[in-house]
């Protein structure tokens, strides 16, 4: 397994159409986000990256929606890097990674922003190519090697997974589509018979997979000791005799005269 840190960065790709078949998968994964993106709550959505700022999902009710990207384009709302977000802790309830581990320097610095930015309970949608799909194989064959694809890191989804589980993320829903070489270029077929099939029992040799996830935290509850201390000293017994307490204590009476 590579280490997820390297030394210099990927080339990353200005837009879609910098990607095979680009456009296309930005529409796939806007259709496979459209029922999801209906229960998605809260005031702020940001979208981390050139891919994920193209994204638009019309049905999710969160209308403020902030751009993230390194350069300006015409869609940016924020100038910023991925590993060091310009935004405050605890303040977005829906960050949108599509792809963006793919083409990052240090993508464990990137999650952990994401996480740092992210409200407790709030929502996560993350986008990466699957490295045992055919997609996967190519990008190691001397075939249009101009392509971005090649420049693509290519994390597993148990990998990206475990990232997530140990920033504290619940996996709620994984989805595995578009299969397809891509380096190629070839169109990609509409959704048929043969495509739910693969999808069902083939799902680990699709191009890409998609991950939703909630930041979940645990709050401390303080937990009272059961015990109770005992004291160390004991009672002394006295009686009360003629409305005057006589100590049942021998050496403390005065002796008779």
């Amino acid at each position: 397994m590579k280490p997820a840190l390297i030394e210099q960065a990927p080339i990353y790709p200005n837009s879609w159409h910098n990607l095979p078949m680009g456009e296309a998968l930005r529409q796939i994964i806007e259709t496979s986000l459209a029922d999801s993106s209906r229960k998605f709550f809260g005031y702020h959505m940001l979208r981390l990256g050139n891919l994920s700022s193209a994204i638009e999902l019309a049905d999710c009710p969160i209308k403020h929606r902030v751009n993230l990207t390194l350069k300006h384009h015409s869609y940016t709302g924020v100038m910023g890097k991925s590993d060091s977000l310009p935004i405050a802790e605890n303040s977005v309830d829906v960050c949108l990674l599509i792809n963006e581990l793919d083409f990052a320097k240090d993508p464990h610095q990137v999650l952990r922003e994401v996480t740092r930015c992210i409200i407790p309970n709030g929502h996560l949608v993350l986008v990466g190519f699957n490295p045992w799909s055919l997609c996967g194989v190519f990008k190691y064959l001397s075939v249009n090697r101009q392509n971005p694809l090649h420049q693509a890191r290519f994390f597993s989804l148990n990998r990206t997974k475990d990232w997530l589980q140990l920033l504290g993320f619940e996996v709620t829903a994984v989805r595995r589509t578009v299969f397809s070489e891509l380096f190629l270029g070839r169109r990609l077929a509409p959704p048929s018979s043969w495509l739910n099939w693969c999808e069902r029992y083939l799902g680990w040799l699709s191009a890409i997979y998609i991950i939703e996830a909630r930041k979940r935290d645990i709050p401390l509850s303080l937990i009272k000791p059961k015990w109770k201390a005992k004291p160390k000293f004991a009672t002394v017994g006295a009686t009360w005799r003629s409305g005057a307490m006589q100590v049942a204590a021998p050496w403390l009476t005065k002796p008779n005269k």
